[in-house]
């Protein structure tokens, strides 16, 4: 009898055992990257896999991510995606998973998949997407964490320390005005890279009044060829204080143009080649030979 009961009581710390070990497995799938007063976002670095590839060269990578919400993110993302008929409370809206597809020559991100779960771990809405839509990379980016710890964990070619780093900005050129007003334009070294003689990247440009207050933002995306010594506006989104955030890429013509000499924009394309020079690994990532 004494010996029975041993019997059962070691089974029972060895199934103990078992599921703290498995549920322990189950949470180290998910390897916490970002939080806010939002959203915690989490990837799963054993899920993350190369689709396909061009001499060697990953070209489509499938990763998935998980979101944890708060009632503020929650409602933000269900107004977003206009989906509150099927989740009318936010607060039933614990978590969701999403399996991406992410390209990294190009710097995108595509959402193929996405669960959300109540906390319960209850599917309360899901969509496969037939028709998907390709987002760029930038740091206006929700998916920007997503994307440079799922690029990293193939290539390590350092992602996210670059995103945080000190000199991630570049200073391309600064101007001010007799009223007291300046304006810095930045390049993202993040986004910074060559596509045979063009080099792509993103641009801040700000300007503040003579109190310290910023009137307006200019993001753009271009594309410099500096060989040629020219540029071209792809993407461009303007803001001021009056009517905020608008987005101007349909008033682009899609030419490039010259750098006139001796203007702001020849000082940045010349503060851009000495970067280059000197980042000719890093402008170069994920190229194909």
């Amino acid at each position: 009898m004494k010996y029975t009961k041993m019997l059962v009581l070691f089974l029972v710390i060895l199934l103990s055992v078992g599921s703290v070990r498995a549920a322990a497995a189950e949470k180290a799938e998910w390897y916490w990257i970002s939080s806010d007063t939002k959203y915690s976002k989490f990837f799963a670095p054993a899920r993350v896999r190369v689709v396909t590839n061009i001499n060697n060269v990953p070209t489509r990578i499938e990763a998935w991510t998980k979101t944890n919400y708060s009632y503020a993110g929650a409602k933000e993302t269900i107004d977003n995606y206009g989906i509150t008929a099927a989740i009318p409370d936010p607060s039933t809206l614990s978590y969701s998973l999403g399996r991406v597809e992410i390209n990294p020559q190009n710097r995108t991100i595509e959402y193929a998949q996405e669960i959300f779960y109540d906390a319960n771990d209850k599917p309360i809405w899901s969509k496969d997407y037939t028709k998907r839509t390709v987002k760029e990379i930038n740091s206006q980016s929700f998916d920007e964490d997503f994307y440079n710890n799922i690029v990293d964990q193939v290539f390590s070619q350092g992602e996210v320390d670059r995103k945080s780093a000190a000199d991630r900005w570049l200073l391309l050129w600064q101007a001010s005005s007799v009223d007291g007003a300046s304006t810095n334009c930045f390049a993202d070294t993040t986004t910074m890279r060559q596509h045979d003689d063009n080099t792509i990247l993103w641009t801040w440009e700000e300007t503040k009044n003579a109190a310290g207050a910023v009137t307006e933002i200019k993001f753009t995306k271009k594309t410099y060829n500096l060989l040629q010594g020219t540029e071209k506006v792809i993407s461009y989104s303007y803001w001021n204080a009056a009517n905020g955030w608008s987005d101007l890429s349909s008033e682009l013509d899609g030419h490039y143009y010259s750098i006139v000499p001796d203007t702001n924009d020849d000082i940045g394309a010349g503060i851009l080649r000495g970067y280059i020079e000197n980042h000719k690994v890093w402008v170069n990532r994920y190229a194909i030979k």
